[in-house]
């Protein structure tokens, strides 16, 4: 499955703000990171479940065309 560039920008946030709370020393900061952390990972998720299930259409619409 090749990545597409939203779920790669997704997952680099989700690192970076991984990173960032690590870095920090402020536990306010640090939870701020974690809660970004958090988001980028679920919109990671989603990105990867929309471009499976795309993969999953264009098989299924493939499979109906008649052979030319």
């Amino acid at each position: 499955m090749a990545i597409s560039n939203t779920l790669k920008f997704y997952l680099d946030r989700a690192e970076q703000a991984r990173e960032d709370a690590e870095a920090a020393t402020l536990s306010n900061v640090v939870d701020r990171c974690r809660r970004s952390e958090a988001a980028w990972t679920i919109l990671a998720e989603r990105a990867a479940l929309a471009e499976r299930n795309r993969q999953k259409l264009e098989m299924m619409k493939a499979a109906e065309l008649p052979p030319e």
